[in-house]
């Protein structure tokens, strides 16, 4: 995984057109929540994305004080004003809620993810896929979830489509069909065998199984979700799989049968080096 850039190390306050560095996920944390979205070429799903986490988090800060929250919108690279549409919001609700982390160049979606968790000051940390598939209002289920598995403070609770699978068989090619099929075996065969759903876009994690997890990844691109399930998997750190509320949004920048085979291929690399030892485990956190 690349090294982050020195400019990818501060936040713009585009209110006093000053540049401000991010503080570490290994610091202690001074919110509740830290959200994440992963931001690529987002400039018309964004802003409905963001009314939907804010209306959440605004209604739930308005019946306890005590629920402090971030949002970190990841522009990974994005050719278009993705970060001028972010910055908008950073002017609206301030940069103590609103932070806007500007890459470079185009990472990945799991750069991305990373780069925003290891920028974090939550207690806990969900990532949030920025074209708002899932419902933001499905956090409380999670959060429930995490409250009940989590054990020495570690937990990662992955929000999950399982059970519109039946119903997307229904709508999907044949061939589609036997693209995921083949996906999903693949996954419990080589790496991730607690799950089912592992690419859904809204996983939460505890501040602490994040720090462990994501100071150990590789990969950048779409595969990473089964690499930090793996590696939470081999740390013995509670996974837990709740059913969330998605739906489909349009403007995928998905080829689903060129992102299959380029998963597939990942999935398969991901096992190899860590069987052969090119990348391991830091089994202290553990």
């Amino acid at each position: 995984m690349r090294p982050r850039s020195d400019n990818e190390k501060y936040f713009q306050d585009p209110i006093t057109k000053s540049r401000k560095p991010f503080p570490s996920l290994k610091d202690s944390h001074s919110k509740y929540l830290s959200v994440i979205i992963p931001a690529y070429k987002e400039v018309d799903r964004l802003p409905a994305m963001i009314k939907d986490t804010m209306d959440y988090l605004e209604r739930r800060q308005a019946n306890d004080s005590s629920f402090t929250y971030e949002l970190i919108i990841v522009d990974d690279g994005s050719p278009d004003k993705t970060s001028e549409v972010a910055l908008k919001y950073s002017i609206q609700y301030g940069t103590d809620i609103v932070r806007v982390l500007t890459f470079d160049a185009n990472r990945g979606k799991g750069g991305a993810v990373r780069m925003g968790v290891l920028s974090a000051r939550g207690q806990w940390i969900l990532f949030a896929d920025a074209d708002g598939a899932t419902k933001f209002s499905d956090f409380t289920k999670l959060e429930r979830s995490a409250l009940v598995a989590m054990k020495n403070n570690d937990v990662v609770v992955c929000g999950s489509r399982r059970h519109l699978e039946k119903e997307s068989v229904a709508k999907r090619s044949a061939f589609r069909t036997l693209l995921m099929y083949v996906f999903h075996f693949e996954v419990w065969l080589f790496a991730v065998k607690s799950i089912r759903d592992t690419q859904c876009g809204y996983k939460l994690f505890s501040r602490q199984a994040a720090e462990k997890i994501f100071s150990q990844m590789h990969v950048e691109r779409w595969a990473f979700d089964v690499e930090l399930l793996y590696i939470a998997e081999k740390l013995n750190i509670p996974i837990v799989e709740i059913d969330v509320n998605w739906h489909e949004i349009p403007g995928s920048k998905l080829d689903p049968f060129t992102a299959s085979l380029q998963m597939g291929i990942d999935i398969l690399a991901i096992w190899l080096r860590y069987v052969l030892g090119i990348w391991t485990i830091d089994r202290k956190h553990d």
